[in-house]
């Protein structure tokens, strides 16, 4: 192993010595406890199969064959999740053929991001997470399941529906993806029209036709932004089968992943042969795999939270020096937009998944010696899925790159590190991802523009105060504020000012996803404006300077003229949607913090 992994690996097994030794203990009582349908009374079991049919009635009766949950977040606003429409039926019918049955556990909310960027109903984005989280652990807690296939895909859903599913560490579960829908127009073409539209080149004509040529089928979002992080993120955890990531919905395929997915889970149950719970796939060593792995292709930022809060749904205790660390060591070997012009399906079809995974193990910034959904060991996640004789197959992936723009070797990367810097100074902590960031725009000293609304940046940018090196601080948009709601309604902008040859970057308390891009932007800024952040006293004209390469964030104003200054924020707490105030209230309060998960399993644990 590489001595920097290693030496992480090792510190967060110590660190997490205590919380996640009471995990593995809560987890072996319920193991201990057999089937838990026996234990239900006649009521409670004759509620639980009333609507099956006679065999399966029979099955669960005799308690000889397995029940796997079907916990899905299926939508047909969501382009992602439409496929997921036929999938329980095909999902049950895959069990059956293997003598088992399965039931829709749950139903989880699955709010799109893409619907909702600049809009009110953003502020209940991040908050959705730990919704999904509580509706997946309600799903599984009637005792009927010997194990779960969870269906989700974007943002916030898959650590939602994996937070929740944690809750419940002692059952086998396999996320079974729907894939990428296939490619449309160039994601750089996008960009230069939502760019050219900011600078009123272009009418909101043109700028729909563009992001519906680019958002124009079933199928995930095409760019490397959080929902196919989260996919890498799965699979090289081991938690979905291999190379089962970026296969699109329409691909025949697609259909018998899903199938074996579903015969997989059966097999590891404890009534199976391979019995392998998802609270022992999930381990240290799984979580700083799929870490190194995010940062290896440039992932989305939002997996800095995330995983997290995952992690500690598991009883480990992972944060942000963990992250910055490992990026010093990890190269980066993929550029798929917004790091590179190419998209998912093109770093798909240049190696993917297995060549990725091959590079990491063979390098050893991975761990190989680890439990996954499709055996003990994560080599096998070199092998990639082939239908050969009506029959589907796993064979060895490529050796090269078939196209090294887009995805590269160990001896060759795209940069030293990773994608990913954390940032400290007197403002606090925050990260940036720097993969996307030209060089020679990753030190940047600017006097501050700011703002406590995305919105307000329309008409500065109209009215020419932008054109000049500046800061944009957006202030007042953490978790405590409004829900910790993404900000892409400054991209374009900045990304013009930038192309003008303006040095430009932003600091924030909120969030930019996957998609901050080519502008250096410091997010998830911790403390936040509301819980005593010095950003809330950050004024118009403040000097401030972010260096990605030292890792500096400071607001050059001595301490004495801070001392004198009370904070300046906005009132954010509300929801657009007239949502009591005390509720919204409760909800954010119910969020984690970004950079140590804290309180992101609060409600969960007591159901475990």
């Amino acid at each position: 192993m590489h001595s920097v992994v290693q030496t992480v690996t090792d510190r967060i097994i110590a660190r997490s010595q205590q919380s996640r030794s009471n995990y593995l203990s809560a987890l072996n009582d319920a193991k201990a406890k057999g089937v838990h349908r026996s234990a239900l009374s006649c009521g409670n079991l004759a509620h639980g199969f009333a609507a099956c049919q006679p065999a399966e009635k029979e099955s669960l009766r005799q308690l000889t064959k397995a029940n796997i949950g079907i916990v899905t977040a299926f939508n047909d606003m969501l382009s992602a999740h439409q496929p997921y429409e036929t999938y329980p039926n095909m999902l049950k019918q895959a069990c059956m053929d293997v003598g088992s049955v399965a039931q829709v556990a749950a139903g989880v909310p699955a709010m799109c991001d893409g619907v909702t960027q600049g809009q009110p109903g953003m502020e209940l984005s991040l908050l959705s997470r730990e919704v999904i989280a509580m509706s997946t652990a309600v799903g599984l807690s009637h005792n009927m399941f010997d194990g779960a296939l969870l269906l989700g895909i974007c943002d916030k859903i898959v650590p939602g529906l994996l937070i929740g599913a944690l809750s419940f560490g002692h059952l086998p579960m396999l996320f079974v993806p729907a894939g990428p829908m296939k490619s449309g127009i160039p994601n750089k073409e996008k960009a230069r029209v939502r760019q050219q539209f900011a600078q009123g080149k272009v009418d909101r004509a043109a700028l729909l036709e563009a992001e519906s040529k680019s958002y124009h089928s079933a199928g995930t979002c095409t760019f490397y932004g959080t929902a196919n992080s989260n996919q890498l993120m799965l699979e090289v955890m081991g938690l979905q089968l291999p190379g089962s990531s970026f296969v699109n919905p329409d691909d025949p395929l697609r259909d018998e992943l899903s199938k074996m997915a579903a015969k997989q889970v059966c097999r590891l149950t404890s009534m199976g042969t391979q019995y392998t719970p998802i609270g022992e796939v999930v381990n240290e060593k799984s979580v700083v795999n799929g870490i190194v792995a995010l940062l290896a292709t440039g992932g989305s930022t939002n997996l800095t939270m995330h995983i997290v809060a995952i992690a500690r749904a598991a009883g480990i205790i992972v944060n942000w020096d963990d992250f910055s660390d490992l990026s010093a060591a990890v190269p980066l070997l993929a550029r798929v937009y917004p790091n590179g012009h190419a998209d998912i399906n093109h770093f798909h079809a240049a190696g993917g998944m297995a060549l990725l995974v091959k590079e990491l193990l063979d390098g050893g910034l991975i761990h190989e010696d680890v439990n996954t959904v499709a055996g003990y060991g994560l080599r096998r996640y070199t092998q990639e899925p082939r239908i050969i004789d009506g029959e589907l197959k796993w064979v060895e992936g490529v050796t090269e790159s078939l196209d090294k723009e887009v995805l590269t070797h160990l001896d060759s990367p795209f940069q030293s590190n990773g994608g990913l810097t954390l940032l400290k100074g007197n403002l606090g902590r925050a990260v940036i991802k720097v993969s996307a960031v030209p060089a020679g725009n990753r030190v940047i000293e600017a006097p501050a523009v700011v703002i406590n609304d995305q919105n307000e940046i329309d008409a500065l940018f109209k009215s020419g105060s932008l054109d000049r090196d500046c800061v944009v601080v957006v202030k007042g948009q953490g978790p405590k504020a409004n829900g910790m709601p993404e900000l892409h309604k400054l991209t374009p902008f900045l990304g013009t000012l930038q192309d003008k040859g303006f040095r430009v970057a932003l600091v924030t308390d909120g969030r930019m996803s996957g998609a901050s891009g080519k502008v250096p932007a410091a997010i998830h800024l911790t403390p936040e404006a509301l819980d005593g952040g010095l950003i809330a006293k950050v004024q118009d004209g403040d000097m401030i300077r972010i260096d990605a390469t030292t890792g500096e964030l400071t607001l050059l104003v001595d301490e004495k003229t801070l001392a004198n200054r009370t904070a300046g924020i906005v009132d954010l707490h509300h929801s657009a949607y007239g949502m009591g105030r005390e509720l919204f209230g409760a909800l954010r309060r119910s969020l984690s913090s970004p950079e140590t998960g804290a309180r992101s399993t609060s409600a969960i644990d007591e159901l475990y």
